[in-house]
């Protein structure tokens, strides 16, 4: 690579260096999904991504908790749920993962409120907000005691995972 620049510098080519998309795209979360793995897919369609692991079967039905291998998660917790009954029900965000509107791990109460002025307090206490440009997903936020985001996730409004 430093020969090529050098050779391409001595040519007078001007050379513009940027981030690969893939980059900007690995980072973002939402509004449909995480890169390759989208909401609503089946189970069969998520595993066939590739970019899942599964790290607790579903008991009596219920949903089956994975992580996206790129965003591997502690020992008692999953990246997303998978549901019988309407597929990729949620995925929850990663240290460096953003909203197309800005928002990740960190960001305050006051920014949220900015990003999203439609954002609501759920019946369990938590910030959430229709997914902007997904109209059957929600945002849900959860705030440590300073009012920054510690955990996000996106769900589907049909989720039957999670409270």
């Amino acid at each position: 690579m430093k020969k090529l620049l050098v050779a391409a510098l001595a040519a007078g080519t001007t050379l513009t260096l940027m981030a690969p998309a893939s980059a900007q795209a690995a980072t973002t979360f939402g509004p449909h999904g995480y890169g390759k793995v989208k909401l609503g897919m089946s189970l069969k369609q998520a595993k066939a991504t590739k970019r899942i692991v599964l790290k607790m079967r579903g008991e009596g039905g219920g949903c089956s908790g994975w992580d996206l291998k790129a965003h591997p998660t502690g020992k008692d917790s999953v990246g997303l749920y998978i549901s019988r009954n309407v597929g990729v029900a949620g995925i929850f965000a990663w240290k460096g993962a953003k909203t197309p509107e800005g928002i990740g791990l960190g960001s305050t109460k006051a920014q949220l409120k900015k990003a999203y002025p439609k954002l609501k307090t759920a019946a369990s206490g938590f910030p959430m907000v229709s997914v902007p440009g997904n109209s059957k997903a929600y945002y849900l936020f959860l705030l440590n005691s300073k009012g920054k985001v510690r955990e996000m996730g996106l769900a589907l409004d049909t989720q039957d995972c999670f409270n």
